[in-house]
């Protein structure tokens, strides 16, 4: 059984897409395990950027399925336009390497507009939601109120779902959040032709991973977001919906968790966050603007400019304990160099203020290094203490957007 669970450490953006891209020619299987489309994923191939919001990454890799697992919030048009995308790059072309689990929730239209109303009238205590509708389906699914996949993709079963569910809604549109209501046509007719169009990628892919996991295969798990926004570990409540811990990988695709064998943790060389809550390393000035700028720090889905500042090891402390990372993948080293000091939160004082240890910086171009012994000794010091304060290997580098562009220190794949 070999298996490995990519995850965010920090606040989410930091380039799960290209790790799980990377390491996609090692597995069998990818699943996009948590979240919806308001994950932004971006891969860059040969020049051409790809940016996915729900498919999984490894989709642009031949000789692997892609899993949706049952963890998944589905927009129908969002996976649909996702879909002719990456056909229309050559990529997908056995449309039986991509299935959709028959229990992922469904975000509906009446998700998006509760979002998107809730956010406008939250006045200064706005959330930072991406307007996606996440977590109006999330709390559907909780609340036993939800539209999976495999009730859309049966007629008589969506109505029923629909006409059952629809009622509730309008009444909270109409009542609580002074908007006009849907009409039952509005939202049944273009769904049921998604649900059409859809059906032939729905299985029970729980199954299907299980049976794979006994017959020997690999399956990489990707996950959305980053642990410092998870619902039950993040900075609540300017956290996402979902579980983006390691742990949500066994319950949102449906493998038990002792199948999972490897975690590794994703962080940029510094930190970045999106949307409102605490940020203790931010940089409000001209150094926050140059990793910004050169480090190209705007949101995949929103485009927002992200919040930038110092590497937190405090935070990648707590994503080791609660992920149970077995490794880390580093990403961004390059857009460190030229600054003269770099910064490395170490902990946070009595008044809950970072504390930095500072290093010096390096001028060399690191972008077409590949290999550690041939980073200038600055970067290696830099490395090395970010190893030896979180007791972790790091068995990936990335040193620019391209495919090409990493170091492969050890593959989570090999360690047995």
């Amino acid at each position: 059984m070999s298996t490995t669970v990519i995850v965010g450490a920090q606040w989410g953006d930091e380039g799960k897409g290209k790790i799980v891209d990377l390491l996609t020619p090692s597995a069998d299987f990818v699943v996009r395990y948590q979240g919806g489309a308001n994950a932004g994923h971006t891969i860059v191939v040969n020049g051409c950027k790809t940016v996915l919001h729900l498919l999984p990454s490894g989709i642009l890799r031949e000789n692997v399925t892609s899993v949706i697992g049952n963890g998944v919030v589905i927009d129908p048009e969002v996976c649909l336009s996702e879909l002719e995308l990456v056909k229309s790059k050559g990529y997908l072309k056995d449309s039986s390497r991509f299935v959709i689990s028959a229990y992922a929730h469904v975000v509906m239209p009446y998700h998006k507009l509760i979002d998107k109303l809730r956010e406008e009238g939250a006045g200064d205590n706005k959330i930072g939601t991406t307007i996606r509708g996440i977590g109006p389906c999330y709390e559907d699914k909780v609340a036993r109120l939800g539209i999976r996949m495999c009730d859309l993709v049966d007629e008589k079963i969506f109505r029923e779902r629909l006409l059952a569910v629809l009622p509730q809604k309008n009444l909270y549109i109409e009542r609580v959040l002074d908007h006009k209501p849907f009409a039952f046509d509005e939202i049944f007719a273009p769904y049921l032709k998604s649900g059409r169009e859809l059906k032939k990628y729905v299985s029970d892919s729980a199954k299907l991973l299980n049976n794979a996991l006994e017959s020997g295969k690999k399956i990489l798990f990707e996950g959305a977001q980053g642990t410092a926004l998870d619902v039950d570990h993040g900075t609540y409540p300017f956290v996402t919906s979902s579980t983006t811990v390691a742990s949500g990988a066994a319950s949102g695709s449906g493998v038990g968790p002792n199948a999972i064998r490897q975690v590794v943790g994703v962080a940029k060389a510094y930190t970045t966050r999106v949307g409102s809550g605490p940020f203790p390393t931010e940089l409000n000035d001209e150094t926050g603007e140059l990793l910004r700028k050169k480090g190209v720090e705007f949101g995949a889905t929103t485009g927002r400019p992200r919040r930038c500042g110092w590497l937190d090891l405090e935070v990648l402390k707590r994503s080791k304990m609660v992920n149970g990372l077995t490794g880390l993948a580093l990403m961004k080293l390059d857009v460190l160099t030229g600054l003269k000091k770099i910064k490395v939160a170490v902990e946070y004082n009595n008044a809950g203020a970072p504390v930095y240890k500072e290093f010096d910086g390096w001028k060399e171009d690191i972008s077409k290094i590949d290999s550690v012994e041939k980073l200038p000794n600055n970067a290696v010091k830099y490395l090395k203490f970010i190893e030896s304060s979180l007791n972790l290997p790091v068995m990936i580098l990335s040193l620019g957007p391209e495919r090409g562009s990493s170091v492969m220190i050890k593959n989570p794949f090999s360690v047995k």
